[in-house]
This record gives structure tokens, C-alpha cells and sequence, in this order.
């Protein structure tokens, strides 16, 4: 009780302080899928604690189309469903698709022995394993790594995207001086 006390003092704090890119605990929209009702609650109220918004999923998705229209910031997925490795499926479906590929995951499963065999993939993918049980403070600590991480490659891809732009842009006349009276007399560059 004292630990999830301090998680929403510290979830106030951070509203408090405003001087974040995103607000309040960054409000991202968080899908969970897993088949266990109170795995599913326990998300909830953790994740509802820090400011997030949990969506809550207790199967396997395999149509996109359904992931696509949540527009998750973040998806924690189980990797086995009853018996079946079911997330290890949606999780190569979402990364297969151009979509849904950029959403960053997390892969939380008791499964450990199972994903070992694709931590190479999970590494080179830029997912993030936490093993059940869980500490609740690494859970969080991985969703704020997670939800960093997509900003930060976002950011590098715009930046690219306007870098790109530049050199193409240059000397069209379009905003850059030319033609507009404010060349510079001094530049004798030709």
C-alpha cells in the first residue's frame, strides 16, 4: 500500500511539473495483452497509477486492423497464451507490418526459458523483457525506457526528413533568398 501511495505522489509530481514534452506521466495510451484477468488488473491500476492510459486486451490480437485503430504509444505483451506461443506471433506480426512496426514493445511472460531462444530477436528489435513476477518499479522503469526511446526515433526521424529536405530545397527559390531582394552583396560565390 505505502509503494503504490508513493507512485501517486510521485505520478501528482510529475503532473506538477510541467515541464515535460509530454504531459502527466506522459498520458501514452498502453495496450496490454494478456489471458490472465488479474495479470490484466494489476496492469491497470499500476499503470493507471502513473498517468498512463491501459487498454486492456485478455487475448492474442492477430488482426492489425484492430491494433491499428487503438494507435497504441506502447504494447505489453505476453508470450504465451493457454499453451500456444501466441504472443511470439502477434509480436512477429506487428513487427513485420509497416504499421505497426515502430510501436515499441515489451515482452512481460513467466515463459523466461521460452524467449530465451528469441532474445537475439528481442535485442535486435529494441524490445524490452521483464520476466514475471515482476518488480513493479522495473516494469515502470522499462515503459518509461520504452516510451523514451520511441520519442527519441521519432525525433531522428523527422530531423532526417528535414535534412533531406534542405539540400533539395536549396537555391529554388522557394524561402531560401533567392530572388527576394535579400542575397547577401557580400557573398561572391557563384
Amino acid at each position: 500500500m505505502e509503494k503504490r501511495t508513493r507512485r501517486g505522489r510521485n505520478a501528482q509530481n510529475a503532473q506538477n511539473a510541467g515541464n515535460n514534452d509530454r504531459p502527466a506521466a506522459s498520458g501514452a495510451r498502453i495496450l496490454v495483452i494478456n489471458d490472465t484477468p488479474e495479470i490484466l488488473a494489476a496492469f491497470k491500476d499500476i499503470l493507471e497509477d502513473e498517468g498512463y492510459t491501459p487498454l486492456l486486451y485478455s487475448y492474442a490480437i492477430s488482426n492489425l486492423q484492430e491494433i491499428e485503430q487503438i494507435a497504441p504509444d506502447l504494447i505489453i505483451l505476453d508470450y504465451v497464451f493457454g499453451r500456444t506461443k501466441s504472443g511470439w506471433q502477434t509480436l512477429q506480426l506487428l513487427k513485420m507490418n509497416r504499421s505497426t512496426a515502430r510501436i515499441p514493445v515489451i515482452v512481460c511472460t513467466a515463459a523466461t526459458s521460452a524467449v530465451r531462444d528469441i532474445e537475439g530477436y528481442l535485442t535486435a528489435h529494441d524490445i524490452q523483457l521483464v520476466p514475471k513476477p515482476f518488480d513493479i518499479d522495473d516494469l515502470l522503469n522499462a515503459v518509461r525506457r520504452a516510451l523514451d526511446d520511441a520519442d527519441a526515433s521519432a525525433k531522428l526521424v523527422i530531423e532526417r526528413a528535414r535534412s533531406d529536405q534542405g539540400p533539395r530545397g536549396a537555391g529554388n527559390g522557394a524561402g531560401d533568398g533567392a530572388g527576394d531582394g535579400s542575397e547577401d552583396p557580400d557573398d561572391t560565390t557563384e
